[in-house]
């Protein structure tokens, strides 16, 4: 009995512990408080934009290649000989002055060889004049035999008309003709005699020219024998020794010409393309073939920067494009020359632009008319941002005729005046409000951009 009142008791407890617990809920409930609902709206973002305006423009390609003297002295003997002189700084490296003897080769030979061709010279010159006077000597000899020759024909004339009448024996009459006979056999030997003397001077002129050839030939090979520098140059590969005997045809050294330097740049094609475009003749020569007839090359800008070595440039100019495309790369092959690449060198910190040396290479010429220019992160997949006149968020689709360094032109959909936002607005939503505010010092970096200077 006792067991089930305990049980009774807890059971009641429970069920007033719940009356309790609902009448509380009930309370709150009846006593709760709506929320206010604000009527405040949060301020539009703040943007930062810029007016679009024309840019006078600078067109850039760029490219990288390897320098190149524009002349290299391949020095290889033309005769045979001894070394007999060689410059102390005859060494890979040197500069060298023009009209340095470099190398000198044992010139005997070729002065006794120069002797014996004058030699035969004076000799065939004696013959000639010898055989000048045997002409005229025998032109009066053979001028005197004709005049004997007509006097005997007149006395075996005078000696026949008297055999004739028998006043002159027959015997007279041959010895007469015997003699005549003999004179015209010496007129005729003289005869034979002068006419054989041009075919003899002719002969002797050929061995003049003959040995004036040998002569020349010994003169220039005694000049061969001396290697005197043609300009100021700069030694590269050396193999030659003091005393060492040396071959025809055989390598002596190399030489860098110092006046000018040329780099072969490696431009990508469509870069190329735009840049010349700006330089083109508008009136083209008829018949004209070389590609330098057709561009004004003078009109383009060149820079060569030395890859890992900031600030150390130097300035050249177009010469020419190179025929055919890298096939590696197919890009463009444009070839910039350098004047007097020594000329302010100061090694270390300005070194000489010389062989093998690998550069970049900067080309810039005037765009013929201003562009429209923003920002290339201002260009979002194709569209503009813009603020229009209610200062109200317009997203424009525009087309992109090119990237340049940081700066996008637009070919089309953007207009003069436009406000372009430059801020990455996330998110951009059409039409919805916006507090723009005109950054003009980020148009005139825009400027300084378009004019080509460095950013």
């Amino acid at each position: 009995m006792s067991r089930l009142l305990r049980r009774l008791g807890r059971l009641a407890t429970v069920l007033v512990g719940l009356a309790a617990g609902v009448a509380l809920l009930l309370l709150f409930v009846a006593n709760r408080q709506t929320p206010l609902h604000g009527e405040t709206a949060s301020p539009p973002p703040s943007v930062t934009v810029i007016a679009a305006q024309p840019l006078d423009l600078r067109l850039e390609a760029r490219g990288h290649g390897v320098a190149r003297p524009t002349e290299t002295w391949q020095a290889v003997a033309n005769v045979a000989g001894r070394v007999v002189e060689r410059h102390p700084d005859l060494e890979s490296g040197s500069m060298l002055r023009e009209g340095t003897l470099l190398v000198a080769l044992d010139p005997s030979r070729y002065e006794l060889a120069i002797a014996e061709a004058e030699a035969e010279l004076a000799s065939l010159a004696a013959e000639q004049a010898q055989l000048g006077v045997e002409e005229e000597n025998t032109g009066r000899l053979l001028a005197l035999e004709r005049e004997r020759l007509a006097l005997a024909e007149q006395e075996l004339a005078r000696i026949e008309r008297l055999a004739g009448s028998g006043a002159v024996a027959r015997a007279q009459l041959d010895e007469q003709r015997r003699a005549t006979l003999a004179q015209r056999q010496a007129v005729a030997s003289l005869e034979n005699q002068l006419a054989l003397i041009p075919a003899r001077g002719q002969s002797l002129s050929a061995q003049r020219e003959r040995a004036g050839t040998r002569l020349a030939q010994a003169r220039r090979d005694l000049e061969d024998t001396r290697f005197v520098a043609p300009y100021d140059l700069r030694l590269g590969e050396v193999e030659v020794e003091m005393h060492q005997f040396v071959g025809a045809g055989q390598r002596l050294f190399q030489a860098d010409n110092l006046a000018a330097a040329e780099v072969e740049a490696h431009v990508p094609f469509a870069q190329l393309r735009r840049l010349l475009g700006s330089v083109a003749l508008p009136d083209l020569p008829d018949g004209a073939l070389d590609l330098g007839e057709r561009l004004d090359l003078s009109g383009i800008r060149a820079e060569v920067e030395l890859v890992g070595a900031e600030g150390v440039t130097w300035t050249g100019r177009v010469v020419r494009v190179a025929s055919g495309l890298d096939p590696a790369t197919r890009a463009a092959r444009v070839v910039v020359r350098v004047d007097h690449p020594y000329r302010d060198a100061r090694p270390p910190d300005r070194p000489p632009l010389q062989r093998d040396m690998y550069v970049r290479v900067r080309l810039s010429a005037e765009a013929p008319a201003p562009r429209l220019a923003v920002p290339a992160s201002a260009v979002h997949q194709g569209e503009l941002y813009l603020a229009d006149a209610n200062d109200r968020l317009e997203r424009r689709p525009v087309e992109v005729a090119f990237e340049q360094h940081d700066l996008a032109i637009i070919e089309d959909g953007l207009s003069p005046s436009d406000r372009v936002i430059v801020d990455d607005l996330q998110p951009a939503i059409s039409g919805m409000a916006l507090s723009p505010r005109r950054d003009e010092a980020l148009e005139r970096r825009l400027q300084a951009l378009a004019a080509g200077e460095r950013p």
